[in-house]
């Protein structure tokens, strides 16, 4: 057993029994975080603007900041980046993180001095969470590879910008470096499939144990070593243990992932953004993710079903209730003030607070009022695979409102891997697995609104080509698993299998 291994277990054990004292004490914790983040933003442009020295409680801040979106806080944001300090938190971020935004263009997320360690300390306790439940101390062994976006950085004024991916790569603790992959070479390969290929050479030969990256990347990477090497994933890397992974949901993937890699490998889910790192999967048997309450961000919450009301309900933690789709709001101790991120989550667990992700507030399907979201349509399939069992590499779902002599319907364009034996089985029982999950839904094909769903079978690497086509393969990219419009369908459509 080599020193760090040995070291490995101890160590996990001691993080994961301090960090009880937040994670079964939430509601106290998120009171102190919130008394400091109003306490040190008090002096900035944003908290003389929103009267800060005034606010004691929850309810003085909800009355004196509102909801905000990214454009809501851009005037403050360019401030920023023209070179003003003390705007949105003390001093100046010492990086701007790139993000792409579809109604505001390339955003800009201030990471402070004081932000900057949570992102690494969340991700780290994540492992060492595993480590200390399942006291597999041999994925510290071999090699690890994160998947993940150039680590070069260009500036904005003099604050270092880049993704998000590429700013923690500067951060990895020094007794990671030496098991690390890829190299910084490799790392800053723009191009993503020539970007995969250079990983796949420099990993093929080295013993992987934790791979980590968003799903359809990961799979990408994994399809490229099978294809090199005509062997499945275990007997690439016959000491691959542990996968960490987020950004999608991954249950549709996981029969594909499966597959490639020929046995079952211990999961470990992950919600990081740039605004903040959000939660972590902190056991192996029970759903959900650990809330990081402690970790600089205020959390506030609206129920989806009220956000687009004048007046929606907002609360903090200690209000919130289980299996309630909830819009997520951030407060952080970079400056981000009131944040809409725009995802949706749901408590699976009070105590401790433990939460999934439901989707993304402006992805939906409703062009006939059934408001269907991606929790509705990701379960639906899920469960009918259960019963027609297929691999489905991809989806998307959007209206087919305009159609000649029929009823309007629902698209599914699916990529399959190995489609179902029957489909019209298949067809059916995906339809009824989404009436039975959404009852407008129901009722609009009950009543000949809406005719049941078509699927729309689309090439191999379909979704790879189209994101490739846009600009966005790779990274931290991912494809809306439903829209409200046909942008993405009529392109998709382009990849169908004519039958």
């Amino acid at each position: 057993m080599s020193v760090k291994s040995f070291l490995s277990l101890p160590f996990a054990n001691y993080m994961v029994l301090k960090n009880k004292k937040w994670k079964y004490n939430a509601v106290n914790s998120q009171k102190k975080v919130f008394e400091t983040l109003i306490k040190s933003a008090k002096t900035t442009q944003f908290g003389k603007d929103h009267n800060f020295s005034k606010i004691y409680t929850y309810s003085d801040f909800t009355k004196n900041v509102p909801i905000r979106n990214y454009e809501g806080l851009s005037y403050y944001i360019e401030k920023i980046k023209n070179g003003e300090k003390d705007v949105l938190w003390p001093k100046t971020p010492i990086y701007l993180c790139k993000t792409s935004g579809t109604t505001s263009g390339t955003k800009y997320i201030p990471i402070s001095k004081e932000s900057m360690p949570n992102h690494i300390t969340a991700a780290r306790d994540s492992i060492l969470n595993y480590i200390s439940k399942t006291k597999n101390t041999s994925i510290v062994k071999g090699k690890m590879i994160f998947l993940q976006g150039s680590p070069e950085l260009t500036k904005t004024g003099d604050i270092l910008t880049g993704r998000l991916s590429g700013i923690v790569a500067h951060h990895v603790p020094n007794y990671l470096t030496k098991n690390r992959l890829p190299t910084y070479e490799t790392n800053c390969i723009d191009d993503w499939e020539n970007k995969v290929d250079s990983i796949v050479d420099e990993t093929l030969s080295e013993n992987m144990t934790l791979i980590s990256g968003i799903p359809p990347w990961v799979q990408m990477y994994f399809e490229k070593l099978k294809e090199k090497t005509g062997k499945q994933i275990k007997d690439v890397f016959p000491n691959f243990d542990l996968f960490i992974y987020g950004g999608v949901n991954y249950q549709p993937y996981k029969r594909v992932f499966e597959k490639l890699i020929g046995r079952k490998v211990d999961g470990v889910e992950l919600y990081p953004a740039s605004e903040g790192f959000i939660a972590y999967q902190d056991s192996q048997e029970k759903e959900g993710m650990l809330l990081c309450v402690n970790h600089g961000v205020f959390y506030e919450f609206i129920p989806s079903s009220e956000f687009f009301e004048e007046n929606p309900t907002r609360i903090s933690l200690e209000s919130v209730e289980m299996e309630v789709n909830y819009v997520l709001i951030l407060n952080t101790n970079a400056g981000l003030w009131g944040y809409n991120i725009g995802d949706t989550i749901k408590f699976v667990s009070i105590n401790p607070y433990r939460i999934v992700v439901t989707g993304r507030i402006k992805h939906f399907t409703s062009a006939f009022g059934e408001h269907v979201i991606a929790e509705e349509v990701e379960k639906s399939l899920q469960q009918t695979i259960k019963k027609n069992p297929c691999v489905v590499h991809e989806f998307h779902v959007a209206p087919k409102v305009n159609t000649e002599n029929e009823l309007p319907y629902h698209e599914w364009f699916i990529e399959f891997e190995n489609e179902s034996e029957n489909m019209n089985s298949f067809s059916n029982e995906l339809d009824s697995r989404l009436r039975g999950l959404n009852s407008y839904y129901k009722d609009l094909i009950a009543g000949n609104i809406l005719q049941p769903l078509k699927i729309t079978k689309l090439k191999k690497n379909s979704f790879r080509e189209y994101m490739k086509s846009i600009g966005k393969l790779g990274g931290q990219n991912k494809v809306p698993r439903l829209a409200n419009d046909r942008k993405i369908a009529d392109e998709l459509s382009n990849y169908k299998i004519n039958e």
